[in-house]
């Protein structure tokens, strides 16, 4: 299994979450990538880990499950991060960035030691404006339909992919000592 520093440097945060189902897909997701961090902001009752959907589907993951930090608002659970990424769904939004760029802006930013985190909405109702606005820079998924979102989970994971792949070229350009 490769290890990347970006998956140690970075944390995803899951504000106001309704579906244990997503909630346990996600910690699979980042697993997957090497992401461990996972916040959970004010989920909803049923949105724990400790609920049987979302044990059921963190699959070899209840370790990211069981170790996901629960918070009351998103300022708390910002507090130790250095930069945060808000996903938006919304067009029309100024200065978003794909998640692509935002991998390799992360990837700068944990260079230096920074912890980076990338936010996502509720599947409902994605974020509130106050929320988007306490994040540095916002990031959409670009899509071809007309569909107005993707799945909680879904955009955790190519999220999480995108962070795998940046570390991935980052180490695969790194000169070979010999």
């Amino acid at each position: 299994m490769l290890r990347m520093p970006i998956t140690r440097a970075a944390a995803f945060v899951l504000v106001r979450p309704h579906y244990p189902e997503n909630v346990g897909a996600a910690a699979r997701a980042m697993k997957t990538m090497g992401i461990t961090d996972l916040i959970l902001v004010k989920p909803s009752k049923l949105a724990v880990p400790e609920h049987e959907m979302a044990r059921k589907m963190a699959v070899k993951s209840l370790d990211v499950l069981d170790g996901a930090r629960r918070t009351t608002t998103l300022a708390e659970a910002l507090a130790t991060c250095d930069f945060a990424f808000a996903t938006t769904s919304r067009r029309g939004v100024s200065g978003v960035i794909a998640p692509r760029h935002a991998a390799v802006l992360t990837l700068e930013r944990t260079a230096r030691g920074e912890k980076v985190a990338f936010v996502f909405g509720n599947e409902k109702t994605g974020l509130a404006p106050d929320d988007v606005e306490r994040c540095n820079r916002r990031v959409r998924i670009p899509m071809a339909a007309e569909q107005p979102s993707i799945n909680l989970a879904q955009a955790v994971q190519l999220v999480a992919y995108e962070l795998f792949l940046a570390g991935l070229e980052a180490r695969n350009a790194e000169p070979k000592a010999g």
